[in-house]
């Protein structure tokens, strides 16, 4: 009886630690997924969620549509190698070092991917990282060389060396992706996927299926298409980014090079090599379709072009403009769509965080402008969509002021690890789960840097709040700009020396000063990196521009 006793408590013991020690295993916190959708230059206006006026993006707008869209999202400093670095480190350029196109990144930073693979994630990118042949923290990755090409793309991997591959650049990587969770996810193991286009970066391209619909459409112009950027400082008229006047013929608006010399157009930058290069990567197949769309567009061209006053070609270029970068747009949100369909048919939804966002704005010929690298809403603001089924509410929205920056810990926090002390961003899971008074964030800092390069838009940092942004541009032209985001919108208006603004800016100035010490920010770094371009330029360097551009302008800063 004692033996049959004890046996009994014995198994009994036995059988409740087990279930005890399931019931533990069952109720730890599953680590969630992570998959990370950026595109190049994507700007927030064309994305449906934010303005139906020029695109619908149905299967972008998904992602919204379960969970939150952000409308206040921005980045530390507009340009597309700076941007990527910030968010795979936490840290701002300055400190990362990645503060233009041009230098190189430091690889002794320590990034998130790394940190999420060391904590047992299974980590891949696909597609555009821009900088750097061999990133680090990935078991695999397949990335375009620098900026890629739209048609017919070679790639760079870890296992197979440089590839070639044929077909368009936003199926080939979503290709790609797609072949990745389906034969090399490891289903025992949460993931990082990193799913990155080269879409929609200059020259715009779009896929041959597109060209038929995108070519025939038009689209409403912005009210400050014609932008003379008067009421501002000199940084803005300085700027060389404007569509009529600096936005390729060829390279960028597809004018066949026989069509401009017929017309005796002169060439704008790399503008029929750009185009011709384009060409050349393209089989025949795919030329004979381009040029079957785009061929009939040069020939209602040249018949205009001489009765063409200054404000008819703005306005063309700007159609042009419009159904190329947004053509291209359109099969990013079709492969965006692929991606989700594979989630829901996989049952991969309901502990995944998906974000779609851009690695910064663009103009979408606001202020008469193309391109990114200013402060002002249409480059400074980038999308950001995020879903997290069962954590965040469906359907909502936040202006809350977050930043590129917030990445790295948003995701070290959701995956359970611990951010290095030295990132500075902040983790918007509080804001992902309802707990928005958890964030203490109310303003953000900017920093650009890359000048005198392209486009010549001047160095300058920032403060941005919910209701101003103060600017100072800082090399060779010494200005201050304040901006009232709520009274003016569109951005057109310095009221720094108004009379009326004298606490308000005297307050911003403080809050500004304060925070360039939280992030370490200083007069002496950015001089150091002023340094670098004139050793540079005395050492025969120049990016961007010519040394004689440079040199003009080191004349105007000695002065």
């Amino acid at each position: 009886m004692k033996y049959t006793q004890s046996a009994f408590l014995l198994l009994f013991g036995t059988w409740l630690f087990s279930a005890c020690q399931q019931t533990t295993e069952e109720n730890k916190p599953e680590r969630p997924n992570i998959i990370f959708i950026m595109s190049d230059d994507h700007a927030y206006q064309a994305i449906s969620a934010y303005d139906n006026s020029l695109i619908e993006t149905p299967n972008i707008d998904r992602i919204a549509d379960m969970g939150i869209l952000f409308t206040e999202a921005s980045v530390t400093n507009s340009i597309c190698a700076p941007s990527r670095a910030t968010i795979l480190t936490g840290l701002h350029s300055h400190l990362n070092g990645k503060v233009d196109n041009h230098y190189p990144f430091d690889t002794t930073n320590v990034t998130f991917p790394q940190l999420l693979q060391n904590a047992g994630y299974q980590t891949a990118m696909f597609g555009k990282l821009h900088f750097g042949n061999n990133p680090k923290g990935f078991d695999e990755f397949k990335i375009l060389p620098g900026q890629g090409d739209y048609y017919n793309p070679a790639f760079i991997t870890k296992n197979e060396g440089r590839i070639q591959t044929e077909g368009y650049v936003t199926d080939v990587i979503t290709d790609m992706t797609l072949d990745w969770l389906e034969k090399d996810r490891k289903k025992e193991d949460p993931f990082l996927l990193m799913y990155l286009h080269k879409a929609p970066h200059r020259a715009w391209y779009m896929a041959e299926r597109h060209m038929e619909e995108f070519t025939q459409k038009s689209f409403p112009e912005p009210e400050t298409l014609f932008d003379d950027y008067s009421g501002r400082t000199s940084a803005a008229a300085e700027a060389e980014m404007n569509i009529l006047d600096h936005m390729g013929w060829s390279g960028d608006n597809k004018v066949f090079p026989e069509v401009m010399d017929k017309l005796g157009i002169s060439e704008i930058g790399p503008d029929k090599v750009r185009f011709e290069n384009e060409m050349k990567r393209m089989t025949d197949s795919q030329r004979a379709n381009f040029m079957k769309y785009y061929t009939p567009i040069n020939e209602e061209f040249e018949k205009a072009y001489p009765a063409m006053s200054e404000e008819d070609k703005m306005k063309w270029k700007y159609q042009r403009y419009m159904q190329d970068y947004l053509g291209t747009i359109k099969a990013v949100d079709e492969n965006v769509g692929r991606l989700l369909d594979y989630l829901e048919a996989n049952d991969l939804m309901e502990n995944t965080i998906i974000v779609y966002t851009s690695d910064q704005g663009f103009y979408l010929g606001e202020h008469g402008w193309y391109d990114k690298r200013f402060v002002y809403d249409e480059s400074f603001k980038t999308p950001l969509l995020v879903a997290w089924p069962g954590k965040t509410k469906p359907g909502t929205q936040s202006d809350e002021l977050v930043q590129n920056l917030d990445f790295a810990q948003t995701f070290l926090d959701a995956a359970g690890v611990e951010a290095p002390a030295k990132m500075q961003g902040e983790s918007m899971i509080p804001l992902l789960t309802g707990n928005e008074d958890k964030w203490t964030r109310d303003a953000v800092y900017y920093h650009y840097y890359e000048y005198p390069a392209e486009h010549m838009v001047n160095r300058h940092y920032a403060l941005v709040t919910k209701d101003y942004k103060l600017i100072h541009y800082y090399f060779v032209e010494d200005e201050w700009e304040l901006i009232d985001r709520k009274k003016d919108p569109k951005e057109l208006k310095n009221v720094y020396d108004d009379p009326a603004y004298a606490a308000i800016r005297a307050d911003l100035h403080g809050r500004l000063e304060k925070l360039r010490e939280q992030y370490q920010d200083s007069t002496a770094l950015s001089q150091q990196y002023i340094d670098r371009l004139v050793d540079d330029y005395e050492n025969g360097k120049a990016y961007g521009v010519g040394r004689e551009r440079v040199g003009k302008v080191l004349e105007r800063w000695e002065k």
